[in-house]
């Protein structure tokens, strides 16, 4: 193994540092859950989950959101799924959600508070988006 200079260890310390931020929890309000059951997986769901993580960081949101996975969804014909959690707003769950989507859900739908109804899957109600 090559030796590493004091400047090394600090970048790799400030870089794995970052890592551990984009894994907690506390003070996060808004959440982006990706489907990876094995249906997402098989679509692509892989690479939606790299491409929040890229975007988020890309934007500056890694200590305000939280990417999670969970398992499928139950909407296998339209994966990868991803559901957005933000206080506000109704909770929804779009698909297919690839690299491009991903980017615009993050600029349109998390910093700009706006659905995307061209990729939105599940929503609540009219009359619940209503009465808000």
């Amino acid at each position: 193994m090559a030796k590493m200079s004091l400047d090394d260890l600090r970048k790799l310390r400030d870089e794995k540092k970052t890592d551990l931020r984009k894994r907690e929890a506390d003070g996060k309000e808004i959440q982006v859950i990706v489907g990876m059951g094995t249906c997402g997986i098989a679509a692509g769901a892989k690479q939606t989950l790299d491409a929040f993580i890229a975007g988020l960081d890309e934007h500056k949101l890694v200590d305000s959101v939280l990417v999670r996975q969970t398992g499928c969804m139950g909407l296998c014909h339209s994966e990868p799924t991803v559901e957005i959690i933000a206080p506000g707003m109704p909770a929804v769950i779009y698909g297919p959600v690839d690299a491009a989507a991903a980017k615009e859900i993050i600029q349109k739908h998390i910093a700009g508070g706006e659905l995307l109804g061209s990729i939105l899957l599940d929503r609540p109600a009219a009359d619940i988006l209503s009465s808000k």
